[in-house]
């Protein structure tokens, strides 16, 4: 019985990191809209738009306005498989393609909107790998 003792807390041990790494998110971890917690891939939110390029700006001005978007992608349920954003219910956010000068693609620059209309924003320049979350005003 004492042998079984460490393989039986070594075990818990690494069912927790298991567990843990899966959820990706830290006891303690600051919480996103719904009391959700924040991904570590998410930046703080910005005061305001101004650290965008302006390519981004004119593309919040065309979701506020309801379009036009030039790509059919625009609009489309952005999925969050990889829960690098707060975890939200499917269909809650929403993808726009943020045009990239010189590209001949869509490029890798988006931004993702959560909730309809949009109550949160996300800004991301390497095509979903790290997000930067910002206000706009109402």
């Amino acid at each position: 019985m004492r042998r079984l003792r460490p393989l039986l807390l070594l075990l818990i041990a690494i069912v927790a990191v298991l567990l843990w790494q899966r959820h990706g998110e830290a006891p303690g971890a600051p919480a996103g809209p719904a009391g959700n917690p924040v991904a570590t891939r998410v930046a703080p939110a910005d005061d305001a738009m101004a650290s965008l390029p302006p390519q981004a700006r004119a593309m919040v001005q065309r979701i506020a306005a309801g379009g036009p978007f030039e790509h059919r992608q625009d609009g489309a349920v952005f999925g969050n498989y990889e829960g690098s954003l707060p975890k939200e219910p499917r269909g809650y956010y929403h993808e726009y393609t943020v045009e990239t000068p010189g590209a001949r693609n869509r490029g890798a620059r988006r931004i993702v909107t959560g909730g309809t209309p949009p109550e949160v924003w996300y800004y991301t320049d390497d095509h979903y790998r790290s997000f930067r979350r910002f206000e706009v005003a109402r």
